[in-house]
């Protein structure tokens, strides 16, 4: 396992979080593709490599890894990426930020979340949309009135984007996909706006 090598699926949010992470990491790296849609994770090969079936799973310095904030949290102690403020007080707030999209928003919003309640609950194209609009927004409400704690610089690190910013942009590109509403949210627009101007955001970004 000597060469790197990332599980992905294009329009995973939780694989873009990681691919930012590899860019700012400068670290090249073979993309092997595990297409959802067609139940690739359920297969006994992919289920081989992670046990859950879900993206990504990173195979890095003869390791292999999953979860995506534990792979990022890899990369940054390993590779000195300043993801994250030296200051305690500020290193669990941005840690918070990071847990709210990938911790308590992005799970409901799953797909096979919304597979599994659909299926069993009857709900149709429009109830699905208003499953995901809901969530989504309540999740970016948080994570707006948690930006009061910081002041942007302008980003949440200071000069450059730290471990907040590279939950919150995936999960903005799922709620345009899902036209939610978050132009109210000045904060994150703000932040967003920041973000949408630097390649490793642009770069890495979902592409079929």
């Amino acid at each position: 396992m000597s060469q790197t090598v990332l599980y992905d699926y294009w329009r995973s949010t939780a694989s873009y979080r990681v691919r930012i992470a590899l860019y700012l990491a400068d670290i090249v790296y073979e993309k092997r593709k595990v297409d959802l849609l067609a139940g690739q994770q359920h297969s006994d090969q992919y289920l081989a490599v992670n046990a859950q079936g879900f993206v990504p799973v990173l195979e890095i310095d003869h390791i292999q890894l999953s979860q995506s904030l534990a792979i990022i949290e890899y990369l940054n102690e390993t590779r000195s990426l300043g993801l994250l403020s030296t200051d305690p007080v500020t290193r669990a707030r941005m840690r918070a930020l990071a847990q709210m999209i990938a911790c308590d928003t992005h799970p409901v919003c799953n797909p096979s979340v919304l597979s599994y309640v659909s299926g069993h609950y009857g709900m149709d194209e429009r109830g699905r949309k208003a499953w995901m609009q809901h969530f989504i927004r309540r999740g970016l409400l948080a994570f707006e009135a948690a930006l009061g704690n910081f002041k942007p610089e302008p980003f949440t690190n200071g000069e450059r984007p730290g471990l907040p910013e590279i939950c919150l942009v995936p999960q903005l590109y799922n709620a345009t996909r899902w036209a939610v509403d978050f132009h109210d949210l000045i904060g994150i627009v703000e932040l967003s706006s920041h973000c949408a101007q630097m390649d490793v955001f642009t770069k890495t970004a979902p592409a079929p």
